[in-house]
């Protein structure tokens, strides 16, 4: 063989290992993907050859958790009713779809007629008349969602604004057995007598309601978001004594301050999305099957790792841990619980921030041995053994005068959950730089 053979021969077999490469990286890169594998439990990608074709990111603007079924609906659900729920976006986005939850049904969920819209006005049920999409599941218009199932819609294009309200409207005419609900809505929604799903004008929505049902996800494909932080946590979490339909629970005021600092001083440009539950613990459960108020535990792969777009994690769960288990008041089980939700999100590699647990000394629940357990958490946190980084609620919350008390003005007067400024607070005091970066995975 002359050189010049040689040569030839070596670059095509040069050429044969760069493409080979070329296609195995391509193959795993898809396979191995966090999106894949979050589209593989229920977050997927609709398939809908009728969506136009779009670019961005696929990310979570809104989000509530399936909290329980709604006492009053369990025979008859809400059969013959348009349910207009009003939801409030963090990031904006050039197409949208919705996941709905029949997880506490005890019947099929017939659902016939649904709809998406961007609202005419805050708090109104009220339609700007060019933003009403139909929804439809797999291509039908209908569908019905088996109890302990939810249902992803397929994509609609519409533009959907950031810090705004949108409409997600369902109808179903059929008895279908307990509501999947959210209570603590803070934020006032509507119903209708029949099916008013496409109505722009929101004329028919007569009685309102303090509640989200049925839809328990908004995701967009944005261009402004790059993925997802979703806070998990309990009622101050949740905004309770937060003003209704202002939107000032500590989540929100977070995602305005990532909004408005995005791609700045190394600030990620995530939304945000709240998995709060009011009551909620780490280790303990209400009753029922499925549970309502289900643990943080039991509810992490579901309500935060499972959402769209996740890049990083907030955790503020503990207080009620303390709380509600008199006589099991012991700082290393809340540790070791708060510790295997972080194992979670690290197995994923996603990023996760935690919160010291704020004081309470004046409310109902307060004793001398629970404080000393929210301290002997706190120290720990600070400490670095429990999180990749934390954000101080404690002391940003408490009376300099007395640290086991909140400050007058961050106090809603329960001495527990704060009061709008108290939300503000917390969220003025997030490090917004600590979202970025993954944690590495635990193998």
């Amino acid at each position: 063989m002359t050189k010049r053979h040689g040569y030839a021969l070596l670059a095509a077999i040069c050429a044969l290992v760069v493409a080979v490469s070329a296609a195995i990286y391509v193959g795993v890169g898809f396979d191995d993907s966090h999106e894949t594998k979050t589209f593989a439990s229920g977050r997927s990608t609709p398939h809908n050859p009728a969506a136009p074709a779009s670019t961005g990111t696929w990310v979570g603007a809104w989000s509530a958790a399936p909290v329980g079924g709604e006492p009053g609906t369990e025979t008859n659900g809400l059969a013959g009713r348009s349910v207009r729920n009003v939801v409030h976006t963090s990031t904006g986005g050039t197409s949208a779809r919705i996941t709905l939850s029949n997880l506490y049904g005890q019947q099929p969920l017939s659902v016939t007629h649904a709809s998406l819209a961007v609202a005419s006005a805050a708090n109104n049920p009220a339609a700007t008349a060019d933003s009403m999409r139909r929804l439809t599941f797999g291509g039908n218009p209908s569908i019905v969602i088996q109890p302990g199932q939810q249902a992803l819609s397929d994509v609609v294009r519409v533009t959907v604004p950031p810090n705004t309200d949108v409409l997600v409207t369902t109808y179903s005419p059929t008895p279908s057995g307990p509501v999947t609900y959210h209570p603590q809505a803070r934020q006032i929604s509507y119903t209708a007598e029949g099916d008013h799903t496409e109505d722009v004008t929101g004329e028919p929505y007569t009685t309102q309601t303090m509640y989200w049902r049925y839809v328990t996800a908004l995701d967009v494909l944005s261009n402004e978001s790059d993925g997802t932080v979703v806070v998990v946590g309990d009622s101050l979490t949740d905004g309770v004594t937060s003003t209704v339909n202002a939107n000032r629970r500590w989540p929100d005021v977070l995602s305005q301050r990532l909004r408005d600092a995005a791609g700045s001083d190394d600030v990620p440009r995530y939304s945000v999305v709240n998995q709060g539950i009011s009551g909620n613990q780490i280790l303990a459960a209400g009753l029922g099957r499925p549970a309502e108020n289900p643990s943080g535990l039991s509810r992490f792969q579901r309500d935060v790792l499972g959402r769209t777009g996740v890049k990083a994690v907030v955790i503020d769960l503990g207080v009620n841990d303390i709380l509600r288990n008199p006589g099991r008041v012991n700082p290393e089980t809340i540790l070791a619980g708060q510790r295997k939700l972080v194992a979670q999100a690290h197995a994923l590699g996603l990023r996760v921030v935690g919160a010291t647990l704020m004081p309470f000394q004046g409310h109902r629940g307060y004793r001398d041995d629970r404080e000393a357990v929210r301290e002997a958490v706190n120290a720990q946190i600070r400490a670095g053994r429990v999180y990749d980084a934390y954000v101080d609620f404690d002391q940003a919350l408490r009376d300099p005068y007395n640290p086991r008390r909140l400050r007058s003005d961050y106090d809603s007067g329960d001495h527990l959950h704060p009061s709008d400024k108290g939300y503000a607070r917390m969220a003025e005091v997030f490090d917004l730089k600590s979202l970025k970066g993954a944690a590495p995975a635990e193998l």
